[in-house]
């Protein structure tokens, strides 16, 4: 339950919740500009968790992205590329034109949750996945595909054309390369990394752990102050905090895989950045929904 708040409370909690709300930051792709269709796509990411029907109406899009600051026509501008680019499809129900999520977002958002609320962490001991592939100059536009793929998925680079992640996302890249058809092109192994090396000094060339640490520390710079206030929320305020926090997160768990943390700098960034996320979404997400459902 909430306390009472003096005006200098409010004050604060104003600022944390602008700060937490702001389409800017101050470093790295973190800090970078959440564009609005990120945004409006957390919010049928929120609606979807409850109800199979991701239908929304125009009008209800319209005022939940309002109250994340988004100006009525930056909202149907972003609903209009998100259509042309096969993210929404519009739909009316009884009369009102709406959008709803297609197969495809389904199928990213339910991928996305599974990174963000089931990323196990690897032990040092664990095997690892190394892919290899080999795409002909003549289908470059398919090895296009396999880097973006492996990169969603939070592989590294030991060399060109090989690239190596913890083993328990086997599954799934096996199953990304069978949506993506590139099979032909493509190896996958699972290995031990047996010689010759130090594999602290392997994993921090394989990726670039100076950039997730900094990524991980604006967002903790970013969203830390909401912890301080989380009893004294409003159910706007939350939403409006939650759904930026939400979605500048999910980027971060495509980026690391879940290392072993006995193969990381120690204390690791990311366990302060996900104690912290846990926290926010633990105390905000109910509030959030709260929100969301009476503005439909």
């Amino acid at each position: 339950m909430s306390r009472s708040s003096t005006p200098d409370d409010e004050s604060t909690i104003g600022a944390a919740v602008a700060e937490a709300s702001a389409t800017s930051g101050t470093a790295a792709d973190i800090g970078a500009e959440v564009p609005p269709q990120q945004l409006i796509f957390s919010v049928f990411g929120l609606f979807s968790a409850r109800h199979r029907d991701t239908w929304l109406s125009s009008a209800a899009i319209v005022r939940l992205a309002t109250a994340l600051g988004i100006q009525e026509p930056l909202t149907r501008s972003a609903i209009s590329r998100m259509k042309r680019r096969g993210y929404l499809t519009s739909r009316k129900v009884e009369g009102q034109a709406g959008y709803e999520l297609s197969a495809s977002s389904v199928r990213i958002l339910a991928d996305g949750d599974n990174h963000v609320y089931g990323r196990p962490r690897a032990r040092a001991e664990d095997s690892w996945i190394v892919v290899g592939f080999s795409v002909p100059e003549s289908r470059r536009e398919r090895r296009h595909q396999i880097r973006t793929a492996l990169i969603r998925l939070g592989f590294g680079t030991v060399s060109p054309g090989m690239w190596i992640a913890p083993g328990h996302v086997d599954a799934e890249v096996r199953g990304t390369l069978r949506r993506l058809g590139v099979t032909e092109f493509v190896d996958v192994f699972r290995a031990d990394y047996l010689a010759f090396g130090d594999p602290r000094d392997k994993v921090a060339s394989w990726w670039d752990l100076d950039a997730l640490t900094g990524m991980y520390d604006v967002f903790v710079e970013r969203f830390g102050t909401l912890a301080e206030h989380l009893g004294d929320l409003t159910a706007e305020q939350a939403f409006a905090a939650y759904v930026p926090m939400l979605t500048t997160w999910r980027r971060l768990p495509y980026l690391d895989p879940g290392l072993p943390l006995a193969l990381l700098p120690d204390p690791w960034a990311g366990s302060v950045a996900e104690e912290l996320f846990r926290r926010l979404d633990r105390h905000l997400r109910a509030d959030a929904e709260e929100f969301a459902f009476g503005h439909l």
